[in-house]
């Protein structure tokens, strides 16, 4: 009976390639949780939830934005900040610029001002599609920015966050951004400013040990 198992689920393995072959690229997305093939545009104006058992897809910071906010209100900050290179690895300029030109954003996280219902204000949308989301120098210095952006402002300050955590690849420098962000969303709210943290899946590491997890 053991050995019967086994050879079902070994010819189970050997058809997912075959059926992951059948649906096109592009038009049609599979749902994780239940295995639904869906049109891709049928999904997006369902704001990216399954049809079928109404599963959660995860978004890019363009879509999150776009479902968000109201249309066309959207303003990103303009941020003339470089990522650096402080452990001077061979290969993570590189990457950097392969995603920068793949995702069309400078960091893991895109900053703005926006409307909601007609209503001004602050918003920073994590993109988990680069680098995992993770903060380093540039995503702790555009969001302490947009926090400083809200209490100018006095408009409320929303995050969403998807991250894996502090960015290793600049090693000390992305766990000084926990300590700096805190202390912005602090003055935030001794200004008595609004600050709505959205945690979406997932949110783990330094982002959830610093910002994400105060009010």
């Amino acid at each position: 009976m053991v050995i019967d198992k086994i050879k079902k689920r070994g010819a189970k393995n050997l058809r997912t390639p075959e059926n992951k072959g059948d649906i096109p690229i592009g038009k049609w997305m599979k749902c994780d949780k239940c295995g639904e093939i869906l049109y891709r545009e049928d999904l997006h104006k369902n704001h990216s939830v399954c049809m079928n058992c109404g599963n959660y897809f995860r978004l890019s910071s363009r879509r999150r934005i776009w479902q968000t906010l109201d249309e066309d209100s959207f303003q990103p900050f303009e941020f003339h900040i470089k990522t650096v290179n402080p452990l001077e690895l061979d290969d993570y300029a590189t990457k950097l610029t392969g995603l920068q030109e793949k995702l069309g954003i400078d960091d893991a996280v895109v900053c703005g001002t926006g409307k909601i219902n007609k209503e001004p204000v602050v918003i920073c949308v994590m993109d988990g599609n680069f680098l995992m989301g993770s903060m380093g120098s540039v995503v702790g210095e555009k969001i302490t920015d947009s926090i400083e952006k809200a209490m100018e402002l006095k408009v409320p300050l929303i995050i969403f966050s998807v991250s894996g955590g502090a960015r290793m690849q600049e090693g000390i420098i992305s766990l000084m951004q926990m300590a700096k962000t805190s202390s912005a969303i602090a003055k935030l709210n001794k200004a008595g400013g609004l600050f709505i943290s959205v945690l979406t899946d997932p949110t783990y590491g330094g982002v959830t040990a610093s910002f994400a997890s105060l009010r």
